[in-house]
């Protein structure tokens, strides 16, 4: 297994979600053991992924350092997760990742237009050995020992268009091509027309979101997936486990799981170092079959 960066540096411009304002994306590549680094060029601060860098997850995964943040972080990181980038620099002009159509295909086509180099530098992965959740009520995030890497998610909503759904999702490059990476957001009118109250929510859509009423979904193209609400949640939950700056091997298993409750695992599981061990695919035969799953096409 090696370390992976970009081989071309690549840009593109979107709107924000929130604040509806243009955004200006580039991905450089870095050099082995960099890791992935945010950068506000607008304001000459680089805000390094990890854990201690989240700053907010109320409605988005939020990272920040002193009077700079980077909001809605997870579609990209998932995408980069998925790809096996470890090494990137993520320059951004404003406070928002580009919304783009509220999926992670538009950075997965970025990502093949980047290409992919590979190093000489053996990659690590974060194996966990023994159980370990987060809940709130009734929800729940949990991390588990697992021969390979799998997303299991559960949701249910009290809405006739989505109503109970779960999906179980075996990790490849792939699959998540395949199975994830177009699942969109989602939300409710009457959520929606409370964030632009507020003065958010103003880059949203219905090219970028399913939006739902009372009754069902008000998108005329209808559904991508027919449990692209379940799907999307897996998504998100990639794109939030990449904060541990390496690749998860284990299962995560989720009833109605949320950014914050994806931050708080991501942070019990390294204060215990009892419940993981960091491999490299030398010392470990699990880690030469995760590589497999990240085969370049």
């Amino acid at each position: 297994m090696k370390q992976r960066t970009i081989k071309n540096k690549v840009e593109l411009t979107g709107i924000g979600l929130h604040k509806g304002v243009p955004v200006k994306l580039e991905l450089e590549p870095l050099e082995a053991n960099s890791g992935i680094v945010f950068y506000r060029s607008d304001l000459g601060v680089s805000i390094p992924l990890k854990p201690e860098s989240i700053i907010d997850t109320t409605m988005a995964t939020v990272i920040g350092k002193g009077e700079a943040k980077i909001s809605t972080i997870e579609h990209l990181m998932s995408a980069i997760y998925a790809y096996g980038i470890d090494n990137l620099k993520i320059n951004v002009d404003n406070e928002e990742i580009p919304i783009m159509d509220g999926s992670s295909i538009a950075w997965c086509m970025l990502l093949d237009e980047a290409g992919i180099r590979e190093f000489s530098e053996a990659r690590e992965l974060v194996m966990i050995k023994k159980p370990l959740e987060v809940r709130d009520g009734d929800k729940f995030v949990r991390l588990e020992p697992s021969e390979k890497t799998i997303f299991d998610f559960a949701i249910d909503f009290k809405h006739p268009a989505i109503g109970k759904q779960q999906y179980k999702f075996a990790f490849s490059r792939k699959n998540y091509r395949e199975e994830i990476a177009r699942a969109r957001t989602f939300g409710f009118l009457q959520e929606v027309n409370y964030l632009r109250s507020i003065g958010l929510g103003k880059g949203g859509n219905l090219n970028n979101c399913i939006v739902l009423d009372e009754s069902g979904i008000m998108n005329k193209d209808g559904l991508r997936y027919s449990e692209e609400f379940v799907r999307h949640k897996i998504l998100d939950a990639i794109g939030d486990m990449a904060i541990l700056g390496i690749p998860l091997l284990g299962s995560y298993v989720s009833f109605a799981g949320s950014h914050k409750l994806n931050s708080m695992l991501t942070q019990k599981l390294l204060s215990d170092e009892s419940a993981y061990e960091i491999i490299t695919s030398t010392q470990n035969e699990k880690a030469i079959e995760f590589e497999k799953a990240l085969a370049l096409d």
